[in-house]
């Protein structure tokens, strides 16, 4: 019986990991054992980033709309407290976006959202 050699398969999963590790700097593009603990690693980050990038746009996104709103005289919460109860239903990465494209349209929201009452509080 002939005897089995696993050249073309373990060529083909060198190759796999060393594509993945394509533009990596130093040993790690280059040799496979380096190259597969370096791409496992980066696929990992990789995994986690895509969940913290959603958290750090939220967080500019309420950055941005609370310094539009407390350009207009009203705090954020209340701002979208106030959004809440009179229905409109925006979500803030659309308020962030109005907030920093048109100043003049965001304020006017404030004002659509705004009672009688709190703006005698303000003035």
């Amino acid at each position: 019986m002939p005897r089995v050699r696993s050249k073309t398969v373990k060529k083909k999963r060198h190759k796999k990991w060393l594509k993945q590790a394509k533009g990596f700097w130093g040993r790690r593009k280059n040799l496979y054992r380096v190259a597969k603990v370096a791409s496992i690693k980066a696929l990992g980050y990789a995994t986690r980033d895509r969940r913290v990038r959603k958290r750090s746009f939220r967080r500019l996104w309420i950055i941005r709309i609370r310094a539009a709103c407390h350009g207009n005289g009203i705090s954020y919460s209340k701002f979208i407290n106030n959004l809440k109860k009179t229905g409109i239903l925006l979500n803030r990465k659309v308020l962030a976006q109005i907030a920093v494209v048109d100043a003049d349209a965001f304020s006017l929201l404030v004002k659509t959202t705004t009672t009688k009452d709190e703006i005698r509080k303000r003035d």
